[in-house]
């Protein structure tokens, strides 16, 4: 881990379209990756089937949120389908004085703020291989009425179009080649040239005050 201007740690953001296959990439990415730690965002909207609170999101009321965006709380939040998302500092920090890097999962609205912020962040877009497998993915959940999926669809669009100009994107056709596409990611951007100006200075005042003693 390798320190930026905002912290001790570094700052990875993953967006993607709904059905891109994000979550799932997230989870097998936590699982193979000791040192990254996913920030657990907050949400207005009601629990899905099998989601535990505090685990997939915090779940809160409106007001509850709306009183955290007026005291300032969050590092990003943007309202989806009418419900709100948003991710609190204190969470990422916390997790920052722990030792550990810091993934969020979050939508391209709270991506742009996040980048704004923190230009030393890493933003990373889950691309699906094409909107004809994306509709079909999002229609094989079974959970969607058509309009609410040609909804998606639409804000699909909007998303990619603003996602070809995160820092990286990740194409998930096929499962295994995007996580380990993710992997190679989350293990090279700390040695990115801005970041390791910090280690090559420690290095060469190293080898100085070495080669003065050796005089």
């Amino acid at each position: 881990m390798s320190s930026d201007a905002h912290s001790g740690g570094e700052l990875f953001v993953i967006a993607g379209p709904s059905g891109s296959g994000k979550t799932s990439l997230i989870a097998a990415l936590l699982e193979r990756h000791s040192g990254l730690a996913l920030s657990v965002s907050d949400t207005t909207r009601p629990p899905r089937a099998g989601e535990i609170d505090g685990e997939h999101y915090h779940f809160i009321g409106d007001a509850e949120f709306r009183a955290g965006v007026d005291e300032g709380v969050y590092l990003e939040y943007a309202s989806v389908f009418g419900r709100f998302y948003g991710t609190r500092r204190e969470r990422v920090e916390a997790l920052w004085k722990t030792g550990r890097d810091v993934l969020l999962e979050i939508d391209v609205q709270g991506a742009e703020q996040v980048r704004r912020a923190h230009r030393q962040a890493c933003a990373i877009f889950i691309l699906p291989p094409s909107l004809e497998e994306l509709e079909k993915r999002l229609r094989g959940r079974g959970s969607d009425s058509d309009d609410v999926i040609t909804r998606r669809l639409g804000e699909a669009r909007r998303e990619i179009a603003v996602g070809r100009n995160f820092d990286w994107l990740v194409p998930n056709d096929r499962f295994d080649d995007a996580l380990a596409d993710l992997l190679a990611v989350v293990r090279a951007w700390p040695r990115r040239n801005s970041a390791g100006q910090a280690l090559v200075e420690e290095l060469l005042d190293v080898r100085g005050n070495n080669s003065t003693m050796r005089d």
